[in-house]
C-alpha cells in the first residue's frame, strides 16, 4: 500500500560501469595480462596487426640506414654509426688520412698490372712480377707500421676510452682509396685540415 515505485528505488549505475558493460557484452572481459599487453603495444606504436607492424619496422630500419648513410657522407660526428663514432675512431681516421699508405695505392697498381699482363713480352712480364711482389710487400710492411704506431699512441692519448677494434679499423681504412673513404677525410696528407669546397651560386 505504501510501497514505493520501483523507478524511485533504482540507483543509476556509474557511467564507467555502464560503458564497460556495454563494451564487454557478448565478449569475455580481458584479463590483466591481456590489458597490459595491449597497453604496451599502444606505447610501442604497434597496431596488433603483424603484417602492418613488420612493414612499419622495415620502414623504420630503412630510414635509420638512410640517415646513417647521410651522416657518413657528411662526416657528421654526432650521427655516425657505432662503428665510426667516438674520439678514438676519429683520431684513427685522422692519423690514417694524414699519410700516404701503400694500401691505397694497391688497387691502382693492381689494375695497371692486370692490363699490362696482356702484353706477351718476357721482360714486361718480369717487371710486372717484381712490381706486384714489391707492392704486396709494401702493403704488409705499411700495415705493420700503422698497427705498431696506433698501438703505441692510442693508450697514451685515450687511457680511459675503449679502444676495441680501433687497430683493425685503421688498417682497413688505410687499404681504401682515399676518395672512397667514409666518413670523408678531414685532413690532407701533410696533416693540414681539408678546406670544404664552396658551391658556386648560379
Amino acid at each position: 500500500m505504501f510501497r514505493r515505485k520501483s523507478s524511485d528505488t533504482e540507483v543509476p549505475a556509474p557511467a564507467s560501469e555502464t560503458s564497460s558493460a556495454a563494451q564487454g557484452k557478448g565478449a569475455p572481459t580481458p584479463t590483466r595480462k591481456e590489458a597490459e599487453a595491449a597497453r604496451k603495444a599502444r606505447l610501442n606504436g604497434t597496431t596488433g596487426n603483424a603484417k602492418a607492424d613488420k612493414k612499419a619496422a622495415r620502414e623504420a630500419d630503412r630510414q635509420a640506414r638512410y640517415e646513417a648513410r647521410l651522416a657518413l657522407q657528411a662526416g657528421d660526428e654526432r650521427r655516425l654509426p657505432a662503428r665510426d663514432a667516438g674520439p678514438v675512431k676519429s683520431y684513427v681516421r685522422d692519423f690514417v688520412d694524414g699519410r700516404i699508405s701503400a694500401g691505397e695505392l694497391f688497387i691502382p697498381v693492381a689494375l695497371v698490372v692486370l692490363v699490362a699482363g696482356f702484353i706477351r713480352i718476357q721482360w714486361v712480364q718480369v717487371v710486372l712480377l717484381w712490381a706486384w711482389s714489391a707492392m704486396l710487400l709494401g702493403v704488409i710492411l705499411d700495415s705493420f707500421y700503422l698497427w705498431f704506431r696506433l698501438r703505441k699512441n692510442l693508450p697514451e692519448r685515450f687511457p680511459d676510452e675503449s679502444r676495441r677494434g680501433a687497430l683493425s679499423y685503421g688498417i682497413l681504412r688505410s687499404l681504401q682509396i682515399r676518395k672512397l673513404r667514409l666518413p670523408p677525410p678531414k685532413v690532407r696528407y701533410n696533416g693540414q685540415p681539408v678546406v670544404p669546397k664552396v658551391k658556386k651560386q648560379k
